[in-house]
This record gives C-alpha cells, structure tokens and sequence, in this order.
C-alpha cells in the first residue's frame, strides 16, 4: 500500500473516531441528564410557579455549601439539622425568578409581602427546638413549606399554619408534590395556634407579632420549647428561646433577627 494511500487510511480512522468521541460526550451531557418533578402552576410569582425545574441534585453542590459556610460555619452543629438541611431541595420553594438566589445568604420573596427565611436562620431556629423524632411541632406561617419540609425531614409530626389562603394552598400542593404529604396544614390565623392538635412539644413561629401570643404560650406542653421573633413592624425584632417548666414560662435572648409582622386581627 502507497504512502499516500496510508495517510489517507489513517486520516479517515482519525475523523471517525473524533467522531464517535463527540457522540459520546454528547449522550453524557446531554442524552443522560435527568430532569426534575413536574412545576405547579399558580397565578403569581410565588414558589411552585411554572417553570422548568432543574433536577433535585442540580444544586447538590450549592446546598452543600451552604450548609457548610453558612450554616455550619456558624455555629449550627446539630447532625440531623445540618442533614435536613442538605436534603430539601430548596430551589423548589423560591419563585422561579429567584433560583439562581435560592442557595444564597438571605431571605427571598415569595409573594405576598411574605418571605423564605435566611437558611441560617432556619436551620439556628430548628436546632434551638431540640427536637426529638415522633415530637409534636406546630409552625405559625407555613410560607412557601421550607420550613416545614426540614422539620419534617427530622421524622416529627408537623402541623402549620398560614394565614395568606394563596400561600396556604401553594404550599399544600408544593409539599406534596415533593414527598411531604404527612406535614398537616391550616388556613387560619397563626396567632391563635392550632388548638385541635395540642399541647406540642415544640413551636415555631416565623413572622414577628410585636408581643408573645399567649394562646401559643398556653399550647405549648410542659417541657416543650418555642422560638418565636418579637418585636416592632418594619424593624430589628429580638429572637426568643422560650421554655416551659412545670408551669413556669422562661425566655432566653438569642439576639437580632429581621422577620416580616405576623398578620392577623390581634
């Protein structure tokens, strides 16, 4: 066989491989990626608007990272709250206009004059709560279902409550759209609790009424604990650890937090 014929053999081999090599990593990127649930549909910018949602592992790398400097860089150590918050998928609780922000160091919109609280400050809250599997928790603002969805990720029964009908409704379906179907919710005013279900073990309450509801207080078990910001509207609210000890109620400062007022008629 020529010289030239070798080259031209040789070119040829060169071009069908590069070739296959293309269609290969094309499948990889591309042909193999996995595609994430299905979005609710809803009439506002609110989470669980209509949009292509990325995979629940796309942000895998981000909400490591934020678990790791912003949450645990902090001073959150508890295992199964820092586990909690590596396992729900908080992109699919911020408005599709807010993903690229959802792994970021701060609250978000939600809609409504409502926001998703700082992963901080979500997972400080829940640590706080010392909670114990098969606990009995009662949230006051379900919001968007973050929240809830951690809380529920630590085998506790949830039951939460949201004043905004729209909010209330997405989070229903937002929550058991992603597997959370246990977590029980309430159109109401929060600041009234959920008497049907009481005493709880643990509340939380993520909105700021500008003084402690008593109703919560009352529904809070002996030896339970409630964290709770209280403060003026529009303005730096105080963060309280409150306990319950035979009948005694304790409140223990836990410094500075901005959260938006607890609505309602109080």
């Amino acid at each position: 066989m020529s010289g030239n014929r070798l080259k031209i053999l040789a070119g040829l081999l060169v071009a069908v491989l590069v070739l296959l090599v293309g269609i290969l990593i094309w499948w990889v990127t591309a042909g193999g990626e996995q595609t994430g649930p299905e979005a609710l549909p809803a009439s506002s910018p609110t989470a669980g608007s209509p949009v292509a949602r990325p995979s629940l592992d796309s942000y895998r790398e981000e909400r490591e990272e934020m678990v790791d400097y912003q949450i645990k860089g902090r001073g959150v150590s508890d295992a199964e709250v820092l586990q909690a918050m590596n396992s729900v998928p908080r992109h699919e609780f911020v408005p599709a206009d807010y993903l690229d922000l959802a792994y970021s160091d701060g609250p978000l919109p939600i809609g409504h004059g409502q926001t998703i609280s700082q992963p901080y400050i979500v997972a400080l809250m829940t640590e706080l709560l010392d909670l114990e599997p098969g606990d009995r928790v009662l949230e006051i603002g379900t919001g968007s279902g973050y929240q809830a969805a951690v809380l529920a990720e630590l085998g506790v029964e949830v039951y939460s409550v949201e004043i905004i009908p729209e909010l209330a409704e997405s989070a229903r379906q937002l929550l058991d759209r992603m597997g959370y179907g246990q977590v029980q919710t309430l159109n109401a005013d929060g600041y009234y609790g959920w008497e049907e279900h009481a005493p709880y073990d643990a509340i939380i309450v993520t909105a700021a009424p500008d003084h402690v509801p008593q109703p919560l207080v009352r529904q809070l078990k002996d030896g339970g604990r409630m964290v709770i910001p209280v403060g003026p509207v529009g303005w730096y609210q105080t963060l309280w650890l409150i306990t319950k000890e035979h009948g005694e109620v304790e409140y223990h400062n836990q410094g500075g937090v901005q959260f938006v007022p607890l609505t309602g008629e109080h």
